[in-house]
């Protein structure tokens, strides 16, 4: 794929040099006129610039997506701190020995949640294969926010099927790095939870969530809020682990209370198998 501008460009070798002299910081970055207006971190950072911020955190992923032919995605969420099966095992072991009760109920937890990242990873594989042979306007890509857990799980499953996924990182205080399964050219970083939100949405035609914590039901409700007050269009959400979701959310309430209608309730699918959730995705979804 030929490269959108030239890395050769005088103005960005300019700006890159400008940049890179201004990376040893040891104290406040000081104004500087001279600088160019791109190349001056001083100047970006400012509060007077943040809507400048919003536009470039929408247009990068957005141009880059773009150019690799991705316009539908099958967006994935769920749990950072899900383990694999095999480390989940491994984890086990080790609190064992340790001879921590603590430790080891904790082991327990994290050897009985490994199914979903299995299933993740299923899933994700199940996706990539199924859409290698489809037209590109057909084609379906895996889609996570880049991070472990779950996230690492579909980045893994279509990475092992050969195809390229989609990682929306987030810039974190306890520095979240992206997972090693996302198509390197196509792992953004993010600062602004609602620019990575709304790629989320750009080019979702499904939405599976696994369980997760405060992360997933914030990604959760607020797409079924963005579907239901038709600020979105519609598209299958699936909530896999039906163990998971019943214990934790009794949905049946809210219509119960009238803070929603029953009608809602069919914004969302509880499955629990992944052949059962691609199924209901084909079904459902219809790419334009």
């Amino acid at each position: 794929m030929e490269a959108p501008v030239d890395p050769f460009d005088h103005r960005m070798t300019d700006a890159w040099s400008s940049l890179k002299s201004q990376a040893d910081w040891t104290a406040q970055l000081s104004p500087n006129a001279n600088r160019l207006a791109f190349a001056d971190p001083e100047f970006l950072l400012r509060r007077e610039t943040r809507g400048v911020r919003f536009q470039l955190e929408f247009l990068k992923p957005d141009l880059i997506l773009q150019a690799h032919g991705i316009e539908h995605t099958v967006v994935v969420f769920g749990s950072a701190r899900f383990q694999s099966e095999a480390d989940a095992h491994q984890s086990l072991l080790t609190a064992r020995a340790s001879g921590d009760a603590t430790a080891i109920r904790q082991a327990e937890r994290r050897v009985h949640n490994a199914r979903y990242y299995e299933q993740a990873r299923a899933l994700g594989r199940l996706i990539t294969e199924e859409c290698a042979n489809c037209p590109p306007n057909e084609r379906h890509y895996i889609c996570t926010g880049g991070g472990p857990g779950i996230m690492e799980a579909a980045n893994r499953g279509a990475h092992e099927a050969g195809g390229k996924s989609v990682g929306l990182n987030i810039a974190l205080p306890h520095e979240q790095h992206p997972n090693p399964y996302i198509t390197p050219e196509l792992c953004f970083q993010f600062h602004y939870f609602a620019l990575r939100k709304m790629h989320f949405l750009m080019r979702a035609q499904a939405l599976v969530a696994f369980p997760g914590g405060f992360g997933t039901l914030d990604e959760l409700f607020e797409t079924l809020t963005l579907v239901q007050t038709r600020k979105a269009r519609p598209v299958p959400v699936i909530l896999v682990g039906s163990e998971f979701w019943h214990r934790l959310i009794d949905f049946d309430v809210l219509v119960e209370e009238g803070v929603i209608s029953a009608q809602d309730l069919d914004l969302f699918q509880v499955i629990d198998d992944v052949e059962s959730v691609w199924s209901f995705i084909r079904q459902s979804a219809s790419p334009t």
